[in-house]
């Protein structure tokens, strides 16, 4: 098998050679992209109504965010009409954020090979400069379609982002009942996934979005191990079987081969990958750096010790505080940007929303850090709470132990609670605390003493990441994809709300 493997590598060297070439000289690799971009733009109608003739109209290009070419978008799905690009559109792809109704990406040839090279070379880097696999068998996140309705639109796991034949080169390795992305309920997914995970003790690699998710599948196996063992108890290892019966089941030793855990890690998954971490101390939990359903736009690299951006496949600029428009060659170490991208499915100089920062250089190419979403204000009240400010209050209070926390505003009384998966602290205590800091916010103190904001509240139970995702898909959103806020922008939905705070009583009734 690790014949193969290093087979493997080689079949991806050319790739991960031309994006190190790539990376030498950052400038003339852009310009490339650059203009292979703006073909496709001249050739759409979308082009032609700014007549853009060549690259040096580039400046008359506006820069747009999803609402300003919504309507091209769902137009051009309409009537089949090249209004974006000329290059055939071979599905749309919702995105899974966590603000407002899902978008429709569309997608074409190119940039599904935009995603298949980026997978190319972090799967070389991994093989050659990583840990020394020897069984290959990975699990690559699926989500399923719950609530009862299937949603055609779009691919329903990560493997399906690559070309054919590599496809065909992994199916021999990739982990997966057939027809999970199918089930609708989600008791049954978690089940069939824990069946499927349980069963297969060679397991190398963890592919997933979220790091809750894994907490999610782990906590319902540590839940469920009696009920698993009837299930599927014949099926394992005498060792495997002891394991299970364990009262807190010793992850490492379940899945004695795993080597890598792929997840987002950057500011509000932070703690949730740092948690992955502490539960698996021998196994690299690498951040998958900045991947949007727009674009790749970031790959972590072992060699670079960082973020690179896919330079050879998606065009970049940046925009600092002032407005002033920088290129990818032009960024300085420790600035903070916010990203603007031009990629090969019809999206040019579109905000993809989120800010960066540049840790370091690495071939001549500035690596790429994520900071966060560029609008995280929350205003109930005129008390204009901002995420950087939330991560500080929290980051002071005694939360070693906690992986999940979220602050989110509630409209009816208009006031604050703290969302926590688990805590030591007594939950009535650290809202005290909680509130005390946020204080040092002058809006949020004003808000407090005239009475314009209720004290905070704290509601812990280890269900809450996964009763927050589960009511998202009833949106069409994908569950395992969550991006869970540190602060939401945006009030809680009442009956959201009020599930969280059943399963809440019901913890501590229990």
């Amino acid at each position: 098998m690790r014949f193969i493997i290093k087979l493997f590598a080689k079949l991806l060297t050319p790739a991960a050679s031309r994006f190190h070439h790539a990376l030498k000289n950052p400038q003339a690799s852009q310009q490339t992209v650059q203009k292979a971009i703006i073909k496709r733009l001249i050739q759409s109608e979308y082009g032609k109504s700014l007549n853009i003739k060549s690259i040096t109209d580039w400046h008359h290009i506006p820069i747009v965010a999803y609402h300003d070419i919504e309507k091209l978008i769902l137009q051009q799905k309409e009537t089949k009409k090249p209004l974006l690009t000329s290059e055939s559109i071979l599905f749309y792809e919702k995105t899974s954020g966590s603000r407002g109704a899902a978008k429709l990406i569309p997608y074409t040839k190119s940039l599904l090979s935009s995603f298949n090279q980026m997978f190319c070379v972090w799967a070389h880097d991994l093989i050659v400069h990583g840990a020394n696999f020897s069984t290959g068998k990975i699990y690559f996140c699926i989500s399923p379609q719950l609530g009862g309705k299937q949603d055609e639109i779009g691919l329903n796991n990560d493997s399906e982002y690559l070309d054919k034949w590599l496809r065909w080169f992994l199916s021999p390795f990739l982990i997966s009942p057939r027809g999970l992305n199918r089930v609708g309920d989600a008791e049954e997914f978690k089940n069939k996934l824990s069946h499927t995970l349980l069963l297969e003790e060679k397991l190398e690699i963890i592919s997933i979005w979220s790091p809750s998710f894994l907490k999610v599948i782990l906590d319902y196996i540590q839940s469920n191990r009696t009920r698993l063992l009837l299930e599927i108890g014949d099926r394992l290892s005498p060792q495997r079987h002891q394991l299970l019966l364990n009262t807190e089941i010793p992850w490492t030793q379940l899945w004695r081969e795993l080597k890598l855990i792929s997840c987002w890690d950057s500011a509000n998954a932070a703690d949730g990958a740092e948690f992955l971490r502490l539960l698996f101390p021998n196994v690299l939990v690498q951040g998958k750096g900045l991947l949007a359903t727009e674009a790749p736009l970031t790959i972590p690299l072992i060699s670079a010790q960082g973020c690179v951006p896919m330079l050879n496949e998606v065009f970049f600029e940046f925009e600092d505080e002032a407005g002033k428009i920088y290129r990818l060659h032009e960024l300085e170490k420790d600035g903070i940007y916010e990203i603007i991208i031009s990629q090969k499915s019809g999206l040019y100089r579109y905000r993809i929303g989120d800010r960066l920062s540049v840790t370091h250089f690495y071939l001549n190419t500035p690596c790429l850090q994520f900071l966060g979403r560029t609008q995280e204000i929350s205003d109930l009240v005129g008390e204009k709470l901002n995420s950087q400010f939330v991560r500080q209050v929290l980051d002071s209070l005694p939360l070693q132990k906690t992986s999940f926390k979220s602050l989110v505003p509630v409209k009816q009384p208009q006031h604050y609670v703290l969302l926590l998966d688990q805590t030591n602290v007594n939950p009535q205590e650290l809202a005290q605390q909680l509130d005390n800091a946020l204080q040092q916010s002058p809006q949020y103190r004003h808000a407090r003493l005239l009475n314009q904001l209720q004290p905070v509240r704290v509601l812990v139970s280890s269900r809450i990441p996964e009763i927050i995702a589960l009511y998202k898909t009833r949106s069409g959103k994908k569950w395992g994809d969550f991006k869970h806020d540190i602060l939401s922008t945006t009030p809680i939905e009442p009956e959201l709300l009020a599930e969280i705070e059943l399963i809440r009583s019901k913890h501590f009734s229990a």
